[in-house]
């Protein structure tokens, strides 16, 4: 079993950089959990214990306004840690995680952790590059949320799902969530993310058969996603 979890983790962004040793000290300190769907993990200002790595399933994250609006800031699948932020930073959790159907994870309490990077540091310095990636995609996806138009935030939503194509040929992508989730995550209505679905097709950029998209022009939609060119 360590053998199979070594290989998943291995392939993960945050893990990808550690070497077969490293990989095995981590494999010694984690414990598998698994979550109901709707079970939270954690909630917002709750003491950040150790982070996470999706096995299987979606983990959502989300934080709640002081009007008890929810804000999708993630939708997580296998392969994705959460939670490790706030561990390496030495804060809170800064949001809520909760799991959208049965999610199996792999957990790794911050004490053993911190013991562990103190005794090898350059497990830390591996991952800090990742660490900091992640951040600054956070940071950019708030000040999309607060800049930019949806057709906007739609179409750099579309590229981050589709791996961020060759600009040549068109690429088939699945949605991973309801448009309802989508439309929150997007801080829009469904039927204004509707519209803007119209907008694209109508455009040329895209093509959608219920939950499957399939993207004409990446050149495009990348100009569209950073506002160097408008919908008509």
């Amino acid at each position: 079993m360590d053998s199979v979890l070594k290989a998943f983790l291995k392939k993960t962004v945050l893990f990808s950089g550690l070497s077969e040793e490293n990989l095995q000290l981590f494999l010694k300190i984690a414990a598998k959990k698994v979550f109901k769907k709707g079970e939270m993990i954690f909630s917002e200002g709750d003491a950040a214990t150790g982070f996470y790595v999706v096995l299987n399933g979606f983990v959502r994250i989300f934080k709640v306004s002081n009007q008890g609006r929810e804000q999708t800031l993630h939708i997580l699948g296998p392969g994705e840690p959460f939670g490790e932020v706030a561990v390496f930073v030495g804060i809170e959790y800064p949001a809520f995680a909760a799991a959208m159907e049965k999610c199996e994870t792999l957990f790794f309490p911050k004490d053993s952790f911190i013991a562990m990077i103190k005794e090898h540091p350059s497990i830390a310095l591996s991952m800090l590059g990742v660490l900091s990636m992640r951040l600054r995609s956070f940071t950019r996806m708030i000040e999309d949320l607060a800049l930019k138009e949806v057709h906007q935030r739609l179409a750099a939503y579309l590229l981050a799902l589709s791996g961020l194509g060759d600009g040549k040929e068109a690429k088939e992508i699945r949605l991973n969530v309801s448009k309802n989730l989508l439309s929150t995550i997007l801080g829009t209505s469904p039927e204004t993310l509707s519209r803007a679905f119209k907008k694209m097709e109508e455009n040329g950029l895209l093509e959608r058969h219920n939950d499957v998209i399939q993207i004409k022009n990446f050149e495009l939609l990348s100009d569209l996603a950073e506002g160097l060119d408008k919908l008509t």
